[in-house]
């Protein structure tokens, strides 16, 4: 038993591999297999619906597989920036790489990687994941990353999101996330109601649905901005300081808030306005939505006291 465990902290150590979000991954399989399976059904439908129906379906994949893979990006809160800095603890060895800061709803990622990427012998290519979602232990994790001797920088911007930091970022940022995916999770849920109500004859009530997952997920959005505006204390890494913003995550989050607005708020409009244009639309025939309003008639061609009238008795005679 040595004291760091068989490894001297002066030679260098086998790199942490940049990965990929699996959760992220799997939503986009998940929801790409959705749509190629529509699209191998595409050709059955006849006529000028079959392109109505591609431009509904798709447009619906896409809102519900946005909403749920902003909860596994780190896109949220980024910031970059190229610098000159320490690389390891107790080494005077500096390295010149680009640092990037990557803040999402459940969690940090802290991403080094070299410029040339091969300096000092090794190849500098980090992407460290710091969490504090449900059962996840933000302190254990830094501790992790301590004991692996990882590199300053991102030992550096993983102690400002402690939760003992002065600067306060853990507590902001994880409250931010949580209130963010709480209403986002909200937003998919009524996401699905309107795309069952929309196939009924009621389709006011799944444009009604379509803009309440509109305004969850600019709930979700505000929740976000409000709590993550307060400006981040100095990160300084060597020459540089390192400056965050809004990332794609959140941008794209806002405009499918927008767009779920847009399309709720033109069904509703439509409804009220033109409801043959809607019916049309959505591809219903008159008699489905006679029958979301009670209203189909019962039309007898023969009524059943004249199929079975009885002969005229005047005509009828009877010899005695």
């Amino acid at each position: 038993m040595t004291l760091w465990n068989g490894v001297l902290p002066f030679y260098p150590q086998s790199r942490h591999a940049a990965g990929f979000s699996v959760p992220l991954l799997i939503v986009i399989l998940v929801f790409l297999a959705l749509a190629a399976s529509f699209l191998l059904i595409l050709p059955g439908i006849r006529g000028h619906s079959r392109w109505f129906w591609l431009v509904r379906v798709l447009l619906s994949l896409f809102i519900g597989a946005e909403i749920v893979a902003v909860h596994f990006s780190a896109e949220w809160f980024v910031g970059r920036v190229n610098t000159n800095t320490s690389y390891k603890a107790f080494s005077a060895a500096r390295v010149t790489a680009r640092v990037g800061l990557l803040v999402g709803l459940e969690g940090i990622n802290i991403t080094l990687t070299g410029t040339p990427v091969h300096q000092l012998n090794e190849t500098i290519d980090y992407n460290e994941q710091f969490t504090w979602r449900l059962r996840e232990n933000y302190a254990a994790e830094y501790a992790n990353a301590l004991e692996k001797g990882l590199p300053n920088p991102v030992l550096y911007l993983a102690e400002k999101f402690t939760p003992s930091s002065p600067c306060g970022l853990y507590h902001q940022y994880h409250l931010a996330g949580h209130y963010a995916s709480a209403t986002l999770w909200v937003a998919f849920c009524f996401w699905l109601l309107s795309n069952v109500l929309l196939s009924t004859p009621a389709p006011l009530y799944g444009g009604l649905a379509l803009l309440t997952t509109g305004a969850f997920a600019l709930f979700g959005i505000f929740a976000f901005a409000s709590i993550s505006s307060v400006p981040l204390c100095p990160l300084r890494l060597g020459s540089a300081v390192l400056t965050a913003q809004y990332g794609a995550a959140f941008w794209v989050t806002l405009a499918t808030g927008i767009l779920c607005l847009f399309l709720g708020g033109a069904v509703v409009s439509l409804h009220h306005v033109r409801p043959s244009a809607l019916r049309t639309l959505l591809d219903q025939s008159p008699e489905d939505c006679s029958q979301a309003k009670g209203g189909s008639p019962l039309i007898l061609g023969n009524p059943p006291h004249k199929q079975a009238a009885l002969p005229d008795l005047k005509f009828i005679t009877t010899n005695l």
